[in-house]
């Protein structure tokens, strides 16, 4: 069911909050052990569910939530060996808005060690497995939450995108998935990977059952400085809606089915009454290497606190330093480290300005191009990612082509506004094929009525994976 019916169903009684959460337990059990999108279960949410005040706006709707947000109580490891045990004495402002709104988190999903990855593939504690085919990666570094919702163990989950992990995954899994606007929602509780890109947002199955949640977590929060408050606004109807399609975004060696499903896709909008219009981000292109000079450096600076001192188990060493380089060399994943190393060395004394200050530079360039392109248009159309999920395991050995997978949706990070993944088809393999929407910053509203209109004209958002 969609969660607004779920929604319904609870208010009216016909399920009770007990059942429901239950439910969703069972099929954590049926299935997980295929999938391992969960790295921890809460076996007593059943108990919390039937004590949750059912005129609460959730209602004891069940949820998941990535490993890389704060839920006392809870493990919090951020798929990392480093944070090995640690459970945290607070819970991330996100996920304690839901749960005053009603909402049970049921467990902890898998994640990239600390975010860092395309695929989870990178967790220190397993990979997890894309659920329209095992052999495939979920995306990440939200793939445990992405797998959960589509394999329908949950009925949505939070996941957070620093550089498309949200809606990459969202894309690979078959599901729908926003990015809100930076500052749209508290990023306190969150373990910070990259400072000024990292947005808490949510995956569900459709556009619909994104809003209600979205909604509720939105809002100024004391606790994070970086957090606003705006009004919401009402989606407005798709009809003469002007919908940009830059020409940097169907590059050579795109996967022409993917291609195909956007372009088909943006035909449909364009049936409904939107009007088409092409544009140009010329620095598009730029958003590949300045992301991954300023991603690494805001990460060398957030992960320096991880040293086996002040959370977690530690090493063994003579000194202090090498307690440090034991604890951080042996419980940091190779991924981590190679992110930790490039940040450094873009950071260090003779670097920075050639480096780090120049990407910072071309970045508001980048920023420079929505603004220019929203003088045009209300909102933007293009792919999420070149290529359906790839195999597991074959981008091992080429952290490069890993990177790739990441370049349709940086952009949106490095601007910091808001992106919407929604199902457009498949490709030959039955792998989903998914497209983003961008608007203005704050314009979450406007991408949702978009994306509902283009949801009620098609049914990509309705096709479930077979169990396996």
């Amino acid at each position: 069911m969609s969660i607004p019916t779920l929604l319904k169903e609870l208010q009216d009684g016909k399920t009770s909050s007990r059942a429901l959460t239950e439910t969703c337990l069972a099929r954590v059990e049926a299935l997980d052990s295929s999938l391992h999108a969960f790295l921890h279960v809460d076996k007593f949410a059943p108990e919390r569910a039937s004590q949750v005040d059912a005129s609460l706006p959730l209602r004891a709707l069940p949820i998941a939530v990535k490993d890389i947000l704060m839920v006392e109580g809870m493990p919090a490891t951020c798929g990392s060996k480093i944070l090995e045990g640690f459970m945290p004495p607070f819970t991330a402002t996100a996920v304690k808005k839901l749960q005053d709104a009603g909402a049970i988190v049921i467990g902890k999903t898998n994640t990239d060690e600390f975010a860092m990855g395309s695929s989870t593939e990178n967790s220190a504690y397993g990979v997890t497995h894309n659920p329209w085919n095992l052999d495939r990666v979920p995306g990440g570094s939200s793939g445990g939450s992405a797998a959960a919702v589509a394999a329908g163990m949950i009925p949505a989950a939070l996941g957070t995108d620093t550089g498309g992990s949200i809606r990459q995954p969202a894309s690979f899994c078959g599901i729908s998935g926003i990015k809100p606007t930076y500052g749209r929602v508290s990023r306190y509780g969150l373990a910070a990977y990259g400072s000024s890109l990292d947005s808490v947002g949510v995956l569900a199955r459709s556009v619909a059952d994104l809003v209600p949640l979205f909604e509720i977590m939105s809002g100024k929060d004391p606790l994070d400085a970086t957090s606003v408050e705006t009004e919401y606004i009402p989606p407005r109807q798709i009809r003469g809606t002007r919908i940009g399609i830059p020409a940097e975004y169907f590059i050579k060696g795109i996967q022409a089915e993917v291609a195909r499903a956007v372009q088909e896709a943006i035909e449909t909008l364009k049936k409904l009454g939107a009007e088409i219009i092409p544009i140009n981000l010329p620095h598009t292109e730029y958003a590949l290497p300045v992301y991954y000079i300023l991603a690494p450096a805001e990460a060398s600076a957030n992960l320096a606190r991880y040293d086996g001192i002040r959370y977690t188990p530690r090493e063994d060493g003579k000194t202090l330093q090498e307690v440090y380089r034991q604890t951080r060399g042996k419980r940091f994943g190779e991924e981590v480290k190679r992110r930790i190393m490039l940040g450094t060395y873009a950071l260090s004394a003779g670097y920075y300005d050639a480096y780090y200050g120049q990407a910072q530079k071309v970045r508001t360039l980048i920023r420079q191009d929505f603004d220019e392109a929203f003088k045009k248009v209300d909102a933007i159309a293009a792919p999420i990612a070149p290529t359906t999920a790839f195999e597991i395991g074959s981008h091992g050995d080429d952290p490069l082509a890993m990177y790739l997978e990441d370049i349709f949706t940086l952009p949106a990070n490095l601007a910091g506004i808001p992106g919407l993944a929604l199902p457009v088809g498949f490709d030959g393999d039955k792998m989903p094929i998914g497209m983003q929407l961008m608007g203005a910053p704050f314009s979450e509203a406007l991408l949702f009525g978009i994306g509902n209109a283009y949801q009620k004209a098609t049914d990509w958002h309705e096709m479930k994976p077979k169990e396996k």
